[in-house]
């Protein structure tokens, strides 16, 4: 999704396009318009063609609804939506971390299957109270079949699918670990990929029929999702219970304020090779800031042997610093979510504990791994 499209925002989320959304859009209004021609024939020039394009539009506003049932429910527990995207396969609401209760991950999750009904009531009751027939009759009918389909597949419990988040959230509730329901529900949802991609193989291999071809492209879609899914919960099953002080670094590059640029030079940048960055505590240990290898050319030689390393320092920024008892899970996320390769780690009372490096956390699961084969 990295070569999406930001087209604006709605209700304050960033609104993406992927660019195979346009294919869909195209493939929609042609085969939509061609219909509603072959219908009713007494629409002429580009009409049928216009409104295929309005219809097409009106099923992936559904689409961008059903996002946005997620998203508010999401936005009411403080989750932040960083993103709604359409693309091929529908829509995806990117949220910054997941619920914190089985109940708060359950009402986000069925959120889009609601609206999605919602939506189908809505369009059934317009068509049924005006008796709608033509072109208008059609669209409506569309509409509301559209959006009931939308809210029963997605209530297929196998992730990534709202059902399978679904699943989740009670596997999370019987079992009290998250990780679990990650991984029944992500399993379920293999095994639908699977059922999808037969459903499409099975066609196309005995009569060479494409009938069921999408039905390929969602199963792949399904494995695809679902095992990167079962992947994470590992990783979350053997970071469970750690925390940011397990993985601290016992050589940190850390100084003393009090120290002379020439002592620090001499004691740490020739001991330390390997590190550019140096955090400052003072004597009791609270954490002052850093000081890198670069900020010494800002004085002159002659003066390093009277300028003391608080003197040179810079503050550190508050979003790279974690406290000691934050979960591994949660620091893991931070990493990930800010691009960062290492995090500075201090106690509640502010006393700095040390460095925690992204390959650290690597390591500790590569040996978790051959632990468990061993």
């Amino acid at each position: 999704m990295n070569n999406a499209i930001r087209v604006g925002n709605l209700f304050g989320i960033p609104f993406y396009i992927n660019p195979s959304w346009f294919l869909v859009l195209g493939l929609v209004t042609w085969s939509y318009s061609s219909s509603l021609a072959t219908q009713f024939p007494q629409l002429g020039g580009g009409l049928p063609l216009l409104l295929g394009l309005i219809t097409a539009l009106l099923l992936f506003g559904s689409v961008v609804a059903h996002e946005l049932g997620h998203s508010f429910v999401a936005i009411r527990q403080n989750i932040n939506v960083k993103s709604i995207t359409l693309f091929i396969f529908g829509g995806l609401a990117n949220l910054e971390r997941e619920s914190e209760t089985p109940a708060e991950a359950f009402w986000v999750a069925i959120a889009g299957p609601i609206v999605s009904f919602v939506l189908f009531v809505i369009a059934a009751t317009i068509g049924y109270a005006t008796a709608a027939s033509g072109p208008l009759g059609a669209i409506l009918a569309l509409l509301a079949y559209v959006n009931l389909s939308l809210a029963l597949f997605n209530l297929i419990p196998g992730l990534p699918l709202d059902g399978g988040n679904i699943l989740k959230a009670i596997v999370w509730k019987i079992t009290g670990k998250s990780y679990r329901g990650v991984v029944v529900a992500s399993r379920v949802g293999q095994i639908f990929g699977w059922i999808a991609i037969a459903s499409g193989l099975i066609p196309l291999l005995l009569l060479g029929s494409f009938v069921n071809f999408w039905n390929l492209l969602i199963g792949f879609f399904l494995l695809q999702n679902a095992g990167s899914a079962v992947q994470f919960a590992r990783v979350q099953e053997r970071l469970t219970g750690l925390t940011a002080a397990d993985v601290v670094n016992n050589d940190s590059p850390i100084v003393t304020a009090n120290l002379s640029l020439r002592d620090f030079a001499d004691q740490q940048l020739f001991n330390a090779q390997q590190y550019r960055r140096f955090l400052v505590t003072d004597d009791e240990g609270q954490l002052l800031g850093a000081i890198s290898v670069d900020d010494l050319r800002t004085i002159p030689n002659i003066l390093w042997a009277e300028t003391s390393v608080v003197e040179v320092m810079k503050p550190i920024e508050q979003s790279t610093t974690v406290q000691s008892d934050q979960p591994l899970l949660e620091v893991v996320r931070l990493l990930e979510t800010q691009k960062l390769s290492a995090l500075t780690v201090i106690s509640n009372n502010g006393f700095l504990v040390g460095i925690l490096e992204k390959a650290a956390i690597i390591n500790l699961l590569r040996n978790k791994v051959q632990t468990n084969f061993a």
